[in-house]
């Protein structure tokens, strides 16, 4: 294929992803108004709803400005040759492939999380501040940028590190080496991550005794599952809005409450919420997930096994020869439309495990306590009670509220 041709090829990608993404949120806004379901009227009294109508035309708003940036800066770097350039900039400190990788990821990537950042403290110190979510400091703020800039050097430096230079050993073998590398990484994460990532940015603290303990342990003999690993985490440090989850299998399982959604709900309602996430445990959701997961990362990378070393793609965004680092970034715009597909058959599949894992709460604790607790915490977070089917299908890891609370009334 023709060079230019396939330039062309890589802004129209991107160009046909925005298009797509602004349309698919301007249909969402249009829903904003719509009457609420009899079913959820007991979530929002009068002036709550004018708030959650301000702060989703509000969020709309944003999310246009800020996509428009992003797309504007992203078209103009691939017209000014600027990867060609960022090569450039490495192969001054290197001649050395691995080190030249390091040094173009780095600067492509500090220098979008740069221009990020304006958006990201807008977001945070504006809008979630104007609404009554932010609990963030500014030196909160910073000091949790730099924890991941650092992260991603340390981590994200080394597994980018062993991947080109399994290119480098390999040539056309490394998506075997970089596949078994990533399994692993991403099944150490799925164990350890609550253990290890954390506590770099947040405290956790196993649940105190007292009446929430009690239930829980009460639940949990009940069913016949062991829940010693239950913690609690300072999510009001950064948020009001709260949350809970489940993570790791086997003896490094463990369920993790935000102290937040500890102030927001009665205790049996917490049992409910923990019930849920018990529910994905019971249901081999985590298994499911991660296996699933391995296997589309081995696909991607067979794929990419297959048109990296092609030259065309270097050519393409500027540069003469065929470079692995650039060609990952032709190869991931084209990659795009797949990965869609993927992420919209991924998030079809998360709405039915939320759905069964609401039915073992249903079975195994008590439906309208977990009715409730979802009640409360849409209304806590101001979310969205009509959206469009197709922003749901395309976007929503979980199900809508009403299609929750009709799931549990069944």
């Amino acid at each position: 294929m023709n060079p230019t041709i396939l330039f062309y090829i890589l802004i129209g990608i991107i160009t046909i992803k925005f298009i797509a993404d602004t349309f698919i949120n301007y249909l969402n806004s249009t829903h904003f108004g719509d009457p609420i379901p009899k079913e959820l009227e007991d979530v929002y009294n009068k002036e709550e709803y004018e708030k959650s109508q301000a702060y989703k035309k509000e969020n709309y708003k944003f999310s246009l400005l800020s996509s428009t940036f992003s797309i504007v800066i992203t078209i103009l770097f691939f017209l000014l040759d600027g990867f060609a350039f960022v090569d450039y900039l490495a192969r001054l400190y290197s001649e050395n492939t691995i080190v030249i990788t390091l040094i173009f990821f780095g600067i492509i990537l500090f220098a979008s999380d740069i221009l990020t950042i304006p958006f990201l403290y807008y977001k945070t110190f504006v809008i979630e501040e104007k609404f009554g979510f932010n609990k963030s400091s500014k030196k909160t703020f910073i000091i949790d940028k730099v924890k991941g800039w650092i992260m991603m050097l340390l981590i994200g430096g080394a597994i980018l590190a062993l991947i080109t230079w399994f290119y480098q050993i390999t040539t056309s073998k490394f998506w075997l080496y970089t596949w078994a590398l990533i399994s692993f990484f991403t099944l150490f994460m799925n164990l350890f991550y609550s253990k290890l990532i954390v506590p770099i940015f947040n405290k956790q603290l196993p649940l105190e005794d007292g009446a929430l303990k009690v239930a829980i342990e009460k639940f949990s003999n009940k069913i016949g599952f062991k829940l010693n690993n239950i913690f609690v985490i300072d999510g009001s440090k950064r948020s009001t809005k709260a949350n809970a989850y489940f993570s790791g299998f086997g003896t490094q399982k463990r369920i993790t409450l935000y102290d937040t959604l500890i102030n927001d709900l009665e205790v049996d309602e917490i049992v409910a919420v923990l019930a849920h996430e018990v529910g994905h445990y019971k249901r081999k959701h985590i298994i499911y997930n991660l296996f699933l997961s391995i296997i589309l990362t081995g696909l991607t990378l067979y794929i990419l096994s297959l048109l990296i070393g092609n030259e065309v793609l270097s050519q393409a965004l500027g540069v003469e020869s065929a470079n692995f680092h650039i060609g990952l970034i032709a190869f991931s715009i084209l990659y795009s439309p797949i990965s869609e597909i993927t992420s919209f058959l991924m998030n079809n599949l998360s709405r039915k495990f939320e759905y069964q894992a609401d039915n073992y709460a249903k079975e195994n604790f008590n439906a309208e306590a977990l009715i409730v607790s979802l009640k409360k915490l849409s209304k806590n977070s101001l979310s969205n009670l009509t959206p469009h089917p197709l922003y749901v299908k395309i976007h929503y890891s979980h199900p809508t509220l009403l299609q929750r609370i009709l799931n549990l009334k069944n």
